[in-house]
């Protein structure tokens, strides 16, 4: 882990955080999953969201939030006139853990620093977490994400800044619960009113 926090404070740019990854072998995720899932859409974007790990799916596509969970966030996306184009999405375990089983805790402690150095070098106005593994571990809270949503807590940064962040629930969960697509609409709703 300490490694892991070395080499994240070592990059200066996003590209160097990808390299960085594409190097590291701390995490036995890199050994069973087929892709690294870093990111996609716009780094110089002002909102980012942060997913939590990678689907099967966007694992043989190697891409964030592909097929039908992608779908519904370019929806919600769309909803409040923001595409892949206009935000940026990051991502907490940049591998797919097998069987979709949960990260263990030594998991998403040794990504973590990398996340955490993506979003300083991004630099987004507001960030949005997506799902309970962003929203309770990158501002600790033992708080289920549905007490979490829809509320705005400070991402605090290294050098002492703060980034305003929004917990969300996750495509993924929604597509399995769609009665509470009306939680993520209140919650885009917010989203939309505190663009910068």
């Amino acid at each position: 882990i300490e490694a892991a926090r070395t080499l994240a404070q070592s990059c200066d740019s996003i590209p160097d955080i990808l390299a960085a990854l594409q190097g590291f072998d701390g995490c036995g995720l890199k050994f069973t999953a087929k892709s690294l899932i870093f990111a996609d859409g716009n780094p110089l974007a002002p909102v980012m969201f942060i997913s939590d790990v990678p689907s099967r799916a966007d694992d043989l596509e190697s891409k964030l939030l592909s097929a039908p969970n992608g779908l519904l966030f370019d929806r919600m996306l769309a909803a409040i006139g923001l595409s892949r184009e206009t935000a940026y999405l990051g991502c907490m375990i940049p591998w797919r853990p097998p069987g979709n089983r949960a990260p263990t805790a030594f998991e998403i402690d040794v990504c973590r620093p990398f996340i955490e150095r993506h979003i300083v070098l991004a630099a987004p106005k507001l960030l949005v977490l997506l799902g309970d593994l962003p929203a309770k571990t990158l501002i600790p809270s033992s708080d289920s994400i549905l007490r979490l949503r829809g509320r705005w807590r400070d991402f605090a940064l290294a050098d002492g800044r703060a980034v305003p962040a929004l917990s969300m629930l996750h495509p993924a969960y929604l597509m399995k619960q769609p009665a509470q697509k009306r939680l993520a609409w209140a919650d885009l709703l917010a989203l939309k009113g505190r663009r910068v």
